[in-house]
């Protein structure tokens, strides 16, 4: 098991730089990938390459590894601690609390860097506590799901009303902003994205043994000493960090925090999470790196693609748990 677990850890880390590589490589202007290559160790390659490869395309394909890693463990977190298989950042509501949040100050036309990702943060966070009160005082995991699409819902009305209500060029800006893209992150914007989805992946690690406590119920883990309270505490603060930043800098993307977790349990055939946290994370960098290619390769959106490939494993999960136990 171990050795098995070895070659997809390395088949699955090859694969992600690959995909990598191939990103900066792919575009409007087709770039060789040893050219890429020249271009990110400063090797020789003509001066207009180099400016591609790292001004514009090196920051969208970090954005792209970035966001299909925090997405992925995001939906991961959430699934074992609701025990739901179908709970994820985008159908609990957490990505329309950040959306919330962004359009709150976008709309009002205060957009630093800064005040978006505190703005996405603070609505994920108010949104992932309401249902974890929820969540607390109802243990049936379908009522938790249409309460979360409820959540969702309702929190889409204020937008649709703060929309009606804002100037246009606020409301050109957000728009755009609710298609979902990798390319529109900026190097400052960046600065805050990377740290805070370090610190959220890092928190994710140290809550790993929590989480394999957490599959036996609450029950259990608490005859096993562990402090249910500091642990959600520190699950949401993580959830609340990878998907509030991501959907702050990147818009709501769709699909990748339900389905990459349930893509690494069947890769890995693994329930334990020091397998499945890694394992997720690269799956959903290597997958969401794919999505970027196929939509820059047919000029559509990436939302659209990562709809299109998590839909068909979002069915496979309904018909395989039809009684929504995790």
């Amino acid at each position: 098991m171990r050795s098995r677990s070895a070659i997809l850890f390395a088949t699955l880390s090859a694969f992600t730089v690959g995909l990598f590589l191939l990103d900066l490589a792919v575009g409007a202007v087709r770039i060789p990938l040893g050219d890429v290559w020249a271009a990110l160790t400063g090797g020789d390659c003509p001066q207009a390459t180099a400016k591609i490869v790292l001004n514009i395309r090196l920051i969208k394909a970090v954005v792209a590894l970035l966001a299909g890693a925090a997405l992925s463990v995001s939906g991961l977190q959430m699934q074992t601690l609701f025990r739901n298989p179908l709970a994820g950042p985008y159908v609990l509501g957490i990505s329309s609390g950040a959306s919330l949040g962004v359009a709150l100050v976008v709309l009002a036309g205060v957009g630093s860097s800064v005040g978006i990702a505190t703005a996405a943060w603070a609505g994920a966070a108010t949104v992932l506590l309401v249902i974890a009160a929820v969540g607390h005082r109802i243990k049936d995991i379908m009522v938790i799901l249409i309460l979360g699409m409820m959540f969702s819902s309702g929190v889409g009305a204020v937008v649709q009303i703060l929309q009606y209500l804002s100037k246009e060029e606020a409301l050109k800006a957000f728009v755009v902003w609710t298609m979902g893209s990798l390319g529109d992150v900026t190097v400052p914007q960046l600065a805050v994205l990377v740290p805070s989805v370090a610190v959220g992946l890092l928190l994710a690690v140290w809550t790993i043994k929590p989480l394999n406590l957490l599959l036996f119920g609450e029950e259990y883990a608490v005859t096993m000493g562990l402090n249910i309270r500091r642990s959600r505490g520190l699950l949401f603060l993580s959830t609340t960090l990878l998907a509030g930043t991501v959907t702050a800098f990147c818009g709501p993307i769709g699909f990748i925090g339900l389905a990459m977790p349930h893509v690494a349990r069947m890769l890995f055939r693994n329930g334990d999470h020091r397998v499945l946290v890694p394992g997720t994370l690269l799956s959903g960098a290597a997958v969401l790196l794919l999505c970027d290619l196929v939509s820059k390769l047919f000029t559509l959106p990436v939302n659209a693609i990562t709809a299109l490939l998590g839909i068909p494993i979002v069915v496979w999960v309904v018909l395989r748990n039809k009684s929504f136990t995790a």
